[in-house]
């Protein structure tokens, strides 16, 4: 995972969800967390995983495992929030771009995380 440390929750979760145990994130998220995640595989095939604690444990359990690199080419931190564009890769090629953004209390506990992911569009 390339990381930044302007945004050093996003580069954390990124780097769990990359290795071998993503779970690791579920150590990360507030009691009122809640999340949305709109995943489109392309075509107009895409799927959105929503919910509190239970929905991010429905998306670990249904995703790959140490497969697709998370890379964050620019972040920026403001008002408690942490934003960030990047890409995915699978085995050295582009995938997929992404947008992640994540409200964080005042213990570094993520409440809120929005993330949308496409691989018709890059920005290299």
């Amino acid at each position: 995972m390339t990381t930044t440390t302007i945004t050093p929750i996003l580069a954390q979760w990124f780097e769990y969800m990359d290795s071998d145990d993503p779970d690791r994130v579920l150590g990360m998220i507030a009691d009122d967390f809640v999340m949305s995640v709109q995943f489109s595989k392309g075509a107009g095939q895409s799927a959105e995983f929503v919910g509190d604690r239970a929905g991010l444990i429905g998306y670990l359990e249904q995703r790959e495992k140490s497969v697709l690199v998370h890379h964050i080419d620019i972040g920026v931190t403001a008002d408690g929030c942490e934003m960030v564009l990047g890409r995915t890769t699978r085995a050295g090629e582009f995938e997929a771009s992404f947008t992640a953004t994540a409200q964080v209390n005042g213990a570094g506990r993520v409440r809120r995380l929005l993330i949308a992911r496409t691989p018709e569009v890059s920005f290299a």
